[in-house]
C-alpha cells in the first residue's frame, strides 16, 4: 500500500488539475455564448442570399454559372475539413475526420483523387498524417473566424472547379445543434445545386432589373453564396467546439471530484492502520515489560 505522504501529494496533484478543468470549463462556457451569437446571427445572411441567387439562376435559363454545371470528366475531387486549432473538446475532431475518411476512402475506391484544403491545426495534422494532398490550409484563427483568412485557401478549389479539375467539392465540418449535441457533416459545396439554396417559402419567382447585366449579377452573387456556406461552417464549428469543450472540462472536474473523494478514504485507512499499528507496537511492549 502507498504511504501517506505519497497518497497526499496525490491528492494535491488532482486538486490542482481540477482547478485548471474548472476554469477552462468556465472560459469556454463564456465563449461559448458568443460563438453561438456569431453562429445564429450567419445564418439569416446565407440563407438569404441562397434564397436570391436559386431565383436569379431559374430567372435566367440561358446563363449558367461554372458552379452550377457538373465536371463529369474530372477525375479529382476537393475537400474542405474545418477542424479545431487546440484539443480538450472530447470526440468532436475525431467523429468528423472519421466521417471525411470515409468519404474520402469512398471516392478513391471510384477512382478520383482528392485535394484537401484544411481549415484548423488538427485536421492539417491529421490530413498531413494519412498522406493526402493538402492544397492550402489556414490555422490559428483565434476566437471569431474572419472570412478574408478563410476565402484565400479556399479560393483556391473554388478556382480549380471553375477551371473543370474538380467533379465536386465537399465541405466538412461539426454542425451545432445543441450545448450537448454536435453532429459532424460532410455536404457537396459544388455543384451548387438551386433547390439546396432554396429556403422555406421560396418557391415563387421574382424579376429583377439588373445592374450592371445579369451575368455579372450572377457571377459575383454565386461567389458570395459559396464563401457564405464556408464562412457559416466555421462559425457552426466554433460553436461546436466551445460546447464540446465546457461539457468535457465538466466531465473531468466531476471526475476530479470522485478522484479526490477516493484518495482520502484511502489515506485516511492508510493513517488509521498506522496509527492502529503503533498502538498494538506500544501494547505490545508494555507487556513484554511487565
Amino acid at each position: 500500500m502507498a504511504s501517506s505522504k505519497e497518497i497526499r501529494g496525490k491528492i494535491k496533484s488532482v486538486e490542482n488539475t481540477k482547478k485548471i478543468t474548472k476554469a477552462m470549463e468556465m472560459v469556454a462556457a463564456s465563449k461559448m455564448r458568443k460563438a453561438q451569437e456569431r453562429m445564429r446571427a450567419a445564418r439569416p445572411y446565407s440563407e438569404k442570399i441562397g434564397n436570391i441567387a436559386a431565383n436569379l439562376a431559374q430567372a435566367n435559363p440561358e446563363y449558367q454559372h461554372a458552379f452550377l454545371v457538373k465536371n463529369e470528366g474530372a477525375k479529382a475531387v476537393g475537400f474542405v475539413v474545418v477542424t479545431t486549432d487546440k484539443g480538450l473538446c472530447g470526440g468532436l475532431n475525431t467523429n468528423l475526420l472519421r466521417a471525411a475518411t470515409t468519404k474520402l476512402k469512398d471516392l478513391e475506391a471510384a477512382g478520383q483523387k482528392a485535394e484537401v484544403v484544411a481549415i484548423g491545426n488538427k485536421g492539417l495534422g491529421f490530413m498531413n498524417r494519412v498522406g493526402a494532398k493538402v492544397v492550402a490550409h489556414v490555422t490559428q484563427m483565434g476566437d471569431q473566424p474572419h472570412i478574408e483568412k478563410i476565402i484565400g485557401p479556399v479560393k483556391v478549389l473554388l478556382d480549380a472547379y471553375a477551371e473543370g479539375k474538380l467533379s465536386a467539392v465537399y465541405l466538412c465540418y461539426t454542425r451545432f445543434i445543441n450545448t450537448m449535441k454536435q453532429e459532424p457533416v460532410v455536404q457537396q459545396l459544388l455543384p451548387l445545386s438551386t433547390e439546396g439554396m432554396k429556403t422555406a417559402g421560396g418557391e415563387h419567382s421574382w424579376d429583377y432589373i439588373y445592374e450592371p447585366d445579369a451575368q455579372t449579377v450572377i457571377d459575383e452573387l454565386l461567389l458570395r453564396y459559396t464563401e457564405a456556406l464556408v464562412y457559416q461552417a466555421v462559425a457552426e464549428n466554433m460553436a461546436s467546439e466551445q460546447s464540446a469543450r465546457m461539457v468535457a472540462m465538466k466531465a473531468a472536474t466531476d471526475n476530479a471530484g470522485t478522484l479526490i473523494g477516493e484518495l482520502k478514504l484511502v489515506y485516511n485507512k492508510t493513517r488509521q492502520a498506522a496509527i492502529t499499528k503503533e498502538l498494538s507496537e506500544i501494547v505490545s511492549g508494555a507487556a513484554a515489560v511487565g
